[in-house]
């Protein structure tokens, strides 16, 4: 009966599992932030050209030919008009009659002439003569206006192509970042790598904290920002990206980690945006990558397995093992524990060595008899004598 009861008895309760935090970067680097309830709309006709490089590739190239065949229509039927208002299409069969354009019986043949007019293709069956005043300054505005769209065009494909977006997906980032010491110091670390052989060129690197907080005042401030420190007053967070880096980031007195614990750190909510930068060797052109962490992604007493070895006259790098770490014996406090732990024990080495002046007291102590008061005016364990008076008294 008690095995009955036990076996429909409910089980320990599992502790309450957090809720998972939105990330404000996903790991690919895409900024999960949308623009919403914009009213001045305007702003993005007066800068077009951005607009049109940041559309999606099916709505450029619809803006594409959009672009061309309203062009081509427009001043078709424009042609077409003149033609119509002429009369030349009356006078088709008419051998004395000069037409504005030889050979345009219809809206289609204007058509076509207004691509012959702007793409310069030329085909030499429909040609404009010196008859029609109108239609010169048509061809004139055509040619110039046909020039302005080519060159927009042209260009808004060019530097939609040629972005350095894509070269961002070959700079690859750990999936996790770890804690463990470093020269006796707590650090964050992660790590980059480059899968190009085209290197990047002045990649610096940064680190942001994005976490909540509150002020004094009761001011809530969401997704606050804080610099994480990964060397810039030292100069190493600038790369020389040839094979992957661990960047560290040393918890010190300056760090918003500097009081958390293996505890309080897997309590904590925050998540950490960084964000590589450069020149690409090809092109010039500047390239961004970004990834983050999370708390989950922030693995406590591990570090980095090594992935570059030694070869026959070079060094390879094993990508396999980019992203793996192994456990290593790390202190679960914090990094100001771990230095006031470390300051307690520096000085009890430097009380509990016995310096040569204790042992010249010492010494004399022996020589002279332990009644004697001559020792008591002499410096023992590193203190100084006390003052003439409390000596008289």
């Amino acid at each position: 009966m008690a095995q009955e009861n036990a076996a429909f008895s409910p089980g320990p309760e599992e502790p309450p599992r957090r809720r998972g935090r939105q990330r404000y970067v996903e790991k690919d680097g895409r900024c999960n932030v949308q623009q919403g309830n914009v009213r001045e709309t305007y702003r993005y006709l007066t800068d077009l050209f951005t607009t049109l490089v940041d559309l999606q590739w099916r709505l450029s190239l619809l803006f594409f030919v959009l672009a061309y065949a309203l062009t081509w229509l427009f001043f078709g039927a424009i042609w077409w008009l003149i033609a119509y208002g002429r009369g030349d299409l009356e006078h088709l069969e008419d051998t004395a009659w000069t037409p504005c354009v030889n050979n345009l019986n219809g809206f289609v043949a204007a058509f076509l002439f207004s691509i012959e007019t702007e793409t310069t293709i030329g085909y030499g069956h429909r040609v404009i003569t010196d008859q029609c005043p109108e239609g010169i300054v048509l061809l004139l505005l055509q040619a110039i206006l046909g020039s302005m769209v080519n060159a927009f065009m042209v260009g808004c494909m060019f530097v939609k192509i040629s972005q350095p977006n894509k070269r961002a997906a070959t700079l690859v980032f750990s999936s996790n970042a770890v804690v463990s010491l470093r020269d006796g110091r707590l650090c964050l670390m992660f790590r980059v790598g480059d899968l190009r052989s085209s290197h990047i060129v002045e990649a610096s690197i940064r680190a942001k904290l994005i976490r909540s907080r509150q002020t004094l005042e009761g001011e809530f401030i969401p997704l606050h920002q804080t610099d994480l420190s990964v060397g810039f007053d030292t100069g190493d967070d600038r790369l020389f990206l040839v094979s992957p880096l661990v960047i560290s980031h040393e918890i010190d007195a300056a760090s918003p980690f500097w009081e958390a614990s293996r505890r309080a750190l897997e309590r904590d909510d925050f998540e950490i945006v960084v964000i590589l930068e450069g020149m690409v060797e090809a092109t010039g052109m500047t390239c961004q990558a970004r990834s983050s962490y999370l708390v989950d992604e922030v693995l406590w007493g591990h570090r980095f397995t090594s992935v570059l070895t030694l070869e026959d006259g070079f060094y390879e790098v094993d990508y396999a093992s980019f992203h793996e770490t192994f456990e290593v014996p790390t202190p679960s406090c914090s990094a100001r524990e771990l230095a006031e732990a470390a300051a307690r024990l520096d000085a009890h080495l430097y009380w509990s060595i016995p310096s040569r002046l204790d042992e010249k007291v010492e010494e004399e102590g022996a020589g002279e008899g332990a009644g004697e008061g001559a020792g008591a005016d002499k410096e023992q364990n590193g203190c100084l004598p006390p003052p003439e008076s409390e000596s008289k008294v």
